[in-house]
């Protein structure tokens, strides 16, 4: 495969920068001269995310002309749509988007709704950012040096040592999406389980980024397409990827993330994850053009290696990445 010339400094949008792995990029970015767009779910996270980036950048100059946090809630379309006609209407490039913005909300027995009515993780996760690349692409695609990075996970894959805990991740005939509107899981035969509601959409993460690659090189524009699973992220404070989950098992998590992180050491801090992202989005030894996939491995307690791997057999599905890519579109046509 061949590689793309890498400009020195980049124009990128990442989804899921106000904490933790998306957090941590940024501040990597910024340091290293990168332009940020950085939308942000309101406009109290908007202010506080601005002013912790303009604080820990050690630069001294006015960062507005760095850094963009507009405000655009991911679970509803028409914010969406909002935000992409505002970047169109900049009519700058972007030269990396980097979809990593997650949601899970495991325990929880009831079900959460977007403003258009589909299920919150599934919103987040999925719909959101398929909606987001579509409408964009263009800016992509006038790049001289484009790529996508796709914050996926190892649960997707059933056999993965994640993902045989619980329900496994599974799309069936897809079902649930082939209904339209008011779906709870993705099959549409399942019973709602949070978590394997998150699993299903790590799996649609790593068929959209498939699909999506496939399309662009259609069109005459291929480009490095990276989807990749950072581990077990757990932070040391209360905030971070398990703050809605532990909400419903408060107990269970810190015990969870105490024993995980400090005896078992299987887990990723947010700081080296985030490096790795940074590193996904900038650095030209992850500018092959096609589709790839890098995992955070456990090799023993506290060693990791950050390496390509194989993604599952229902990820590796053409066409099932090809159906979700129409199955999905209508949904957000229908909203």
């Amino acid at each position: 495969m061949r590689q793309l010339p890498a400009p020195n400094n980049r124009n990128i949008l990442v989804t899921g920068a106000s904490s933790g792995i998306g957090y941590e990029a940024a501040l990597g970015m910024l340091r290293n001269g990168h332009k940020l767009i950085l939308p942000c779910r309101n406009e109290s996270t908007s202010k506080c995310l601005f002013k912790r980036l303009e604080d820990k950048s050690e630069y001294k100059s006015d960062l507005s002309e760095m850094i963009f946090t507009p405000i655009v809630d991911l679970s509803d379309l028409r914010d969406i749509e909002d935000f992409a006609k505002q970047l169109l209407a900049r009519d700058k490039s972007i030269d990396t988007l980097i979809l990593n913005a997650g949601l899970q909300y495991t325990g929880s027995k009831s079900i959460r709704w977007s403003s258009q009515g589909f299920e919150l993780t599934f919103a987040v996760n999925h719909l959101a950012h398929q909606y987001l690349t579509e409408s964009i692409s263009s800016l992509l695609c006038n790049s001289r040096s484009p790529r996508v990075v796709i914050t996926a996970s190892e649960v997707h894959n059933p056999e993965s040592p994640g993902g045989r805990i619980g329900k496994p991740a599974g799309l069936g005939e897809m079902l649930g999406i082939r209904r339209g509107k008011g779906f709870s899981m993705v099959d549409g035969i399942s019973n709602f389980d949070a978590d394997k509601a998150y699993k299903d959409t790590k799996l649609c993460n790593i068929l959209f980024g498939r699909e999506l690659y496939r399309r662009l090189n259609l069109m005459g524009f291929p480009m490095p397409v990276i989807a990749w699973a950072p581990g077990l992220v757990i932070p040391r404070t209360n905030k971070g990827f398990f703050r809605y989950s532990r909400q419903f098992n408060e107990l269970g998590q810190r015990l969870f993330s105490l024993v995980a992180r400090d005896f078992l050491r299987i887990t990723e801090s947010p700081e080296k994850a985030g490096e790795l992202l940074f590193k996904l989005a900038t650095e030209p030894e992850y500018n092959e053009v096609g589709f790839s996939y890098f995992s955070n491995r456990i090799l023993s307690p506290g060693r990791r290696s950050f390496d390509r791997s194989e993604i599952s057999n229902e990820a590796n599905q053409n066409n099932k990445a090809e159906l979700l890519w129409e199955y999905t579109k209508e949904l957000y046509n229908l909203a």
